[in-house]
């Protein structure tokens, strides 16, 4: 606030009508508002991970909505403070909040308090623990450092170690709990679906004698639609689970967002739909295509979009810009205003994808499918796997809420312009003048996916 009166009125003027008090007494307004959305938004930037996109967006929206709250009581309590100070603090207070989350990101990653991080061996290599590692790995204010994984073989373990994904070497049981004292380890995390198989058993008991942390994530852990909650039963650990599903994922506030923003965003995509439609007037069977999916409950419906196939690997360079930043996807803001998708929520899948999901997937079906969505924002698309993206979907779908939409939607601006820059880098550079195929410009978070989809993401 001194830094905006400053730059507004210098040091040697001042408001003749208001002194710094005022503005003083305005500032102490602005911090107990300040706590109130920081609680209600659950902006601590590291709640959900570290990822700058989304913390970014978030502090933008709270900001934001400080600052009309702040000009809309000025205005009814007729209290006429300069519009310009306070246009000076809100960017400041952005700039502030969101230098002051990276300067901790960047102490707590550190190599120093790398070296002190307690380090962590996951029991197990399916997508669980491949989850925890990359968990882990986006929360640095937990110090935690995965050094490798454990994976029962009978009378043996296999361990892999994390900075070398296929390397694994065997040893015995007998020998395991020495190797993690010799690797100075300090938590083993058991992520596999039967933790109480005798190896395992045998191997947490000795862990804790020799001091080493044992955490167990709960089986089935895929009863992600809910929210556990540990109860003590005279002594008995009973892990209740309660329904998960955030009220605004069905409701009307919803679905009004999505029709007020859709309306907006179709007005504002007609000259890219335009565009893309020209490029597109020879192709067979015209420049739009009806695709059969999966929408709310299981219900079939045909997504509109551009007639531009994904498949082909020859494609002129104009379809491939269109590909990349998503223009073929925008007739679907059509599926929007029908009520058929959201704006935001899972991807709608084939029908013959749907009939192969586990009961835990056919979780995201609970509501509508969406242009865009979590797991699109972290970077998942065709060449990743439906269970991979639905654990971010059901994430969204527990967290559900009008803020967390809007921040996904500044998170797809964001990614989309990301795709825009290096697209006109790659094309226009002197090293590189063709513009890249679909799999060199798609970024995936987890490695090593186990199956493929053909939807649009």
């Amino acid at each position: 606030m001194v830094a905006a009166y400053l730059l507004r009125y210098g040091f040697a003027k001042y408001d003749p009508q208001h002194g710094f008090l005022t503005y003083g007494t305005a500032l102490l307004a602005t911090m107990l508002l300040w706590v109130v959305i920081f609680a209600a938004a659950k902006i601590d930037g590291f709640r959900h991970g570290w990822y700058l996109p989304a913390v970014s967006s978030q502090l933008f929206l709270a900001v934001g909505l400080l600052m009309v709250v702040l000009f809309a009581a000025g205005y009814l309590l007729r209290i006429f403070l300069s519009r310009l100070t306070f246009t000076y603090f809100g960017v400041l207070l952005f700039l502030g909040f969101l230098g002051i989350r990276y300067f901790v990101h960047f102490i707590l990653s550190s190599r120093l308090l790398r070296r002190a991080a307690r380090r962590i061996v996951i029991v197990g290599t399916g997508p669980v623990a491949r989850e925890m590692a990359a968990k882990i790995e986006r929360h640095p204010e937990m110090l935690c450092k995965v050094v490798g994984f454990l994976s029962s073989a009978d009378s043996s373990f296999d361990i892999l170690p994390s900075a070398i994904p296929n390397k694994a070497s065997k040893v015995r049981a007998l020998e395991v709990v020495d190797l993690l004292r010799k690797q100075q380890v300090d938590e083993v995390i058991i992520t596999v679906s039967q933790p109480g198989s005798p190896e395992l058993m045998n191997l947490a008991a000795r862990c804790r004698q020799d001091g080493i942390m044992v955490s167990v994530v709960p089986s089935p852990y895929e009863l992600y639609l809910s929210k556990p909650q540990l109860v003590d039963i005279g002594g008995l650990p009973v892990l209740q689970l309660r329904e998960g599903l955030a009220n605004f994922a069905n409701s009307g506030l919803k679905r009004t967002f999505d029709f007020v923003f859709s309306l907006f965003f179709f007005g504002f995509s007609v000259p890219f739909v335009i565009a893309g439609v020209i490029m597109l007037l020879g192709r067979r069977g015209g420049p739009f295509s009806r695709e059969l999916r999966c929408g709310q409950n299981a219900m079939p419906f045909s997504m509109w979009r551009l007639n531009s196939d994904r498949e082909c690997k020859d494609l002129p360079r104009r379809e491939l810009i269109l590909q990349q930043l998503s223009i073929t996807e925008l007739p679907q803001l059509w599926n929007v205003l029908r009520g058929e998708m959201s704006l935001v929520g899972p991807r709608p899948e084939s029908l013959d994808r749907v009939k192969h999901y586990s009961d835990w997937q056919l979780q995201r079906l609970k509501v509508k499918p969406g242009i865009t969505g979590l797991a699109q924002v972290h970077g998942l698309r065709e060449q990743n796997s439906s269970e991979e993206k639905a654990r971010f979907d059901l994430q969204y779908m527990m967290r559900s809420s009008f803020f967390l939409d809007i921040s996904l939607l500044l998170q797809t601006v964001w990614t989309l312009v990301g795709r825009t820059a290096q697209l006109y880098k790659l094309t226009y550079s002197g090293t590189a003048r063709e513009v890249p195929s679909n799999a060199d410009l798609l970024e995936g978070t987890i490695s090593n996916a186990h199956s493929t989809q053909s939807s649009a993401d």
